[in-house]
């Protein structure tokens, strides 16, 4: 989290850049160094997806050399959304930290607390999963439980629980950008963690209502995700730098340190 906020601040950006590599074996190889050098002056941290580095022969090379492309002072959150327990997490864990090198993953947390715990290592961030970006037509996220709140609801307490409990960690929560009042409400329910933010862009997200609805009162607590619309930009540098003065413009208007 250190990292993180040095660089928030270094930066001047709540930008995550996230990476999820199309096109041939030789495209993903030069576009994959083109997008790192040309938006990394604007972005808080990338987040590779690791989906679309296993599909490929050379996925765990091609993925360990994006990550030491990466300048060594700007955090990498590999998207995994991992939900094992017990020694099949700790191996998720060390194949995340030790393998690749990132600082942080993302955890789908329906099997409870044994599932972040592995990942919650000194000085790396856990991003659990509350209310993803995605509108299913038969979900879980929103099924009501007995004790009151939603499923989603559960899964923020128990973010903010472990965040709380695990010393030398950070848990934050994935909480996606399509329905600004749930990340209202959870930031409500959630107020000092670290939200990673996907569904702007060609999922539809709001980008000036969620930054509304989930910015701490210092202007941060958020990153805010954009793959495929800095991915597929013909200056992804451009586009980059383009988001982070959105949501800047933003920043300034709920905290004038940031103006």
């Amino acid at each position: 989290m250190e990292k993180l906020i040095a660089r928030v601040q270094a930066a001047n950006s709540l930008l995550c850049v996230g990476l999820d590599p199309t096109g041939d074996d030789v495209t993903v190889a030069r576009r994959l160094g083109e997008v790192i050098a040309q938006a990394a002056p604007y972005a808080a941290a990338f987040k590779p997806n690791l989906a679309f580095f296993l599909s490929r022969e050379n996925g765990v090379a091609l993925l360990q050399q994006t990550v030491r492309d990466i300048p060594k002072d700007i955090p990498v959150i590999l998207d995994g959304k991992f939900g094992d327990i017990a020694n099949t997490a700790e191996q998720y864990a060390r194949f995340s930290y030790d393998i690749v090198g990132a600082d942080g993953v993302t955890v789908n947390p329906y099997m409870g607390d044994d599932t972040i715990r592995p990942f919650a290592r000194p000085g790396k961030i856990v991003f659990s999963l509350a209310k993803t970006s995605n509108k299913p037509q038969h979900g879980l996220q929103d099924a009501a439980m007995t004790r009151g709140g939603s499923i989603s609801d559960w899964a923020a307490r128990l973010a903010k629980l472990m965040d709380e409990e695990i010393p030398d960690s950070t848990v934050g929560l994935v909480v996606g950008a399509t329905e600004p009042a749930t990340v209202a409400k959870l930031r409500a329910a959630c107020p000092e963690q670290w939200f990673l933010v996907p569904g702007i862009g060609v999922q539809g997200g709001d980008l000036s209502a969620t930054l509304r609805a989930g910015l701490r009162q210092d202007g941060s607590g958020l990153l805010i995700n954009s793959s495929r619309g800095i991915w597929q930009a013909p200056d992804a540098g451009a586009a980059a730098r383009e988001l982070q003065e959105q949501i800047n413009e933003f920043r300034a208007v709920t905290s004038p340190t940031h103006a």
